[in-house]
């Protein structure tokens, strides 16, 4: 299983607890490639996180969404949703 949101949640967690940590992260936004600047920081951190792990994290949540909803769900409505992991990372420590 992909760990993204498992790393997400500890750098969100480190984020709210350091403000330091906290402006770090919101920095990478500002970078030419801001996903691969964050998994960078990530990296620095020490998490072991990549762009690929985050895309894939958003695909495997919708299949799980696909998968769990009674009647094969592809046309439920949490599916249609782009799941973006990034945005939602940022958008809980802003």
């Amino acid at each position: 299983m992909n760990e993204a949101g498992y790393i997400l949640d500890e750098l969100m967690k480190r984020a709210r607890e350091d403000e330091a940590v906290r402006q770090a992260l919101l920095a990478t936004r500002k970078d030419k490639e801001p996903l691969i600047a964050l998994c960078k920081a990530a990296q620095e951190m020490g998490y072991s996180l990549y762009p690929m792990d985050l895309l894939d994290a958003a695909d495997e949540w919708v299949g799980q969404m696909i998968k769990s909803v009674n009647g094969g769900g592809a046309n439920h409505s949490e599916v249609n949703i782009q799941n973006d992991f990034y945005e939602q990372f940022f958008i809980a420590i802003s």
